[in-house]
């Protein structure tokens, strides 16, 4: 099964691809789309849209894994992320690709163990578990490759269910 992760923003979305086959993780490609800050915000979410179908065409994965938003205190940024959200998710769509999503504590829990992970706990359990050399950069590429490291971990019986459906080796 192969599986885009992405943790979405305007300025940076950070995206991952993994395979998982025979209980192993592989990464396949990462990286993070970047906007420039004085750029019209219709145009950034334009160039977000655009960029996500590219990587979903290149990677062609069975499912994305995205985090839940949750903010407390800024809520303009909290609607440019949502929005920004909304184009990657009608990207996902449009090319048919099931969206599983994740909350922080979901993707701690499944990547370190522990629901109280620290970021850099979560990034090198990350990093351990792709067998990469260092932790990818910027922070969002590592968010998203644990993103979709935890639809590997917290799926349990529905990706089995659903990769049995799909035909796919679990």
């Amino acid at each position: 099964m192969v599986i885009l992760g992405i943790d979405p923003g305007y300025a940076i979305v950070g995206w991952g691809v993994i395979r998982f086959e025979n209980n192993m993780h592989k990464p396949l490609a990462f990286g993070a789309i970047t906007t420039e800050a004085h750029t019209d915000f219709n145009q950034r979410l334009q160039q977000i849209y655009d960029d996500t179908c590219e990587i979903i065409d290149r990677s062609r994965p069975d499912a994305m894994s995205i985090e839940k938003l949750y903010f407390t205190t800024n809520a303009t940024t909290a609607i440019q992320v949502a929005e920004a959200r909304g184009v990657i998710l009608l990207a996902a769509q449009q090319h048919g690709i099931k969206v599983f999503e994740y909350t922080p504590l979901q993707v701690k829990t499944a990547v370190t163990g522990y629901g109280k992970a620290k970021k850099p706990q979560v990034m090198e359990m990350t990093r351990r578990l792709l067998h990469l050399k260092e932790v990818p950069k910027p922070d969002d590429t590592a968010d998203a490759l644990a993103l979709a490291l935890t639809h590997t971990q917290a799926a349990g019986t529905n990706l089995r269910e659903y990769m049995m459906k799909r035909g796919l080796k679990p």
